[in-house]
């Protein structure tokens, strides 16, 4: 039998996708009375990184070893891949000696390939085409704060990169509806957008986007790897910083969210980031606690303990 991967949102069903929340919820309202559940013990999580982490790397590790187990740290630079072994050779080795793997990489295509001749469950831990496990922990954040995102407005303010193209998904897979504010030029790709299912507006104005917005979110004009775009992202962009006038036309209650890192004074000013609306640290914590749920969830049928 095919291991279930987790490539994208649509890889788990609404229902599935939902129980994760709840999930992570309980496990970290467990964590703070003490009693982190030990349902991965003696599991191993292989963590291949061909881009750089902070909150990916640190969350799925000490995940790991809250949940009683382990996590091996794999650089691109450091190992058999990036001196040219074939995707398909290295997963069917690691794959024989880890029960889980994820892959933080840039080419989406890589990552199905390395999944397609794994036999263990493979995670999308950040392409350049998608980011799901961060929209676990971005909908988790709502939840706490405002219950289930289901029929709300959410207003996606920026570039229509691999955050935005998780969000599409999401509004698909959580019932909201989402309004995409980029520069022209900047659209996601729109192969994506017709995945949304007519859940997804696009527009040119942020203003547009964040009327009414319950949930107002946003991320670097210039991800890794576009460094050298930054100037001429700075110019393109200008008018899409999230700041408080931009807040003042979503509703009164609406939350900002980002997933970090943040460069204030440009995609949002700092009386936002470290204003009452938002919740990005709350956002970032939950990194740890949405991919707890999520790794118990694909190591269920392996672990024989997870429910």
């Amino acid at each position: 039998m095919q291991p279930q991967h987790f490539l994208s949102l649509l890889d788990l069903s609404s229902d599935t996708l939902n129980q994760l929340i709840l999930r992570a919820i309980e496990l970290k309202a467990e964590l703070k009375q003490g009693k982190a559940s030990q349902t991965l013990g003696q599991k191993t999580l292989g963590m291949i990184f061909d881009k750089s982490s902070t909150r990916t790397r640190v969350s799925f590790e000490v995940g790991m070893t809250q949940m009683g187990g382990h996590a091996i740290f794999l650089s691109g630079r450091d190992t058999q891949l990036g001196r040219g072994e074939p995707l398909e050779d290295s997963a069917k080795v690691l794959s024989r000696m880890v029960d889980i793997i994820l892959i933080r990489t840039f080419s989406q295509q890589a990552l199905e390939t390395f999944a397609a001749h794994s036999q263990v469950p493979v995670i999308n831990a950040l392409t350049d085409a998608f980011h799901p496990c961060q929209l676990l922990a971005d909908v988790q954040t709502y939840h706490e704060h405002r219950g289930p995102i289901e029929g709300k407005k959410v207003a996606w303010i920026g570039d229509g990169n691999n955050m935005c193209h998780s969000y599409i998904n999401a509004a698909v897979r959580f019932g909201f509806h989402l309004t995409i504010a980029t520069p022209k030029g900047y659209e996601p790709q729109p192969e994506v957008v017709k995945n949304g299912n007519g859940a997804v507006t696009l527009c040119h104005d942020p203003h547009q986007a964040a009327s009414a917005a319950d949930l107002v979110t946003t991320d670097v004009w210039a991800s890794m790897g576009q460094e050298e775009e930054q100037k001429q992202r700075e110019r393109d962009f200008a008018g899409f910083m999230v700041d408080e006038a931009l807040m003042a036309e979503a509703a009164e209650d609406a939350l900002f969210l980002h997933c970090l890192p943040a460069h204030r004074g440009e995609e949002v000013s700092s009386g936002v980031i470290d204003g009452s609306q938002s919740v990005v640290w709350d956002q970032a914590e939950n990194r740890l606690h949405a991919q707890k749920a999520l790794l118990e969830y694909l190591l269920q049928d392996r672990t024989g303990s997870a429910e």
